[in-house]
């Protein structure tokens, strides 16, 4: 006897799923438990995205595709911002200990690294403000000339 109780998934849910079957190269089984959805279920829509594909185009399909392929842009991007983000707190630790954070400190962190990073990425994640940043360079190259007599 069944339960009485079974899972609804969305439309999109259930193609991002079939999707990753297709993609990784996993067995339905593995996928189903690691989702932890039913595999006698992810193999039904297996089987029905196979037959829809065979009847070929659905009316709108381009536009959903056109949709999906702008989401994964917009995905891709903030996994590649978020990456740099973690490559970006990984360097400046120290920096964002607890405690007293020199500006100084967090400035020449900042300048040191904004070859590998905009200034923006870097001053939003080391949560000092851009004019801050700038206004240190400034007064650097300032002390630097006054140091050369110029």
């Amino acid at each position: 006897m069944g339960s009485k109780y079974t899972k609804r998934y969305s439309e999109e849910y259930k193609r991002d799923v079939v999707e990753l079957v297709r993609s990784s190269g996993r067995t339905v089984t593995e996928v189903a438990r690691e989702l932890g959805v039913s595999s006698e279920s992810l193999r039904g829509w297996v089987k029905k995205a196979r037959a829809a594909q065979d009847t070929g185009p659905v009316p709108g399909a381009a536009r959903a595709a056109d949709d999906r392929d702008e989401e994964l842009k917009r995905l891709r991007k903030l996994t590649a911002e978020q990456a740099k983000t973690i490559e970006i707190l990984k360097k400046g630790d120290s920096l964002l200990r607890e405690g007293e954070r020199p500006a100084s400190t967090v400035c020449r962190f900042i300048h040191a690294e904004k070859a590998n990073y905009t200034i923006t990425l870097l001053c939003k994640v080391m949560k000092t403000a851009r004019s801050t940043s700038y206004a240190w360079v400034a007064g650097r190259e300032a002390r630097e000339n006054a140091a050369m007599g110029g």
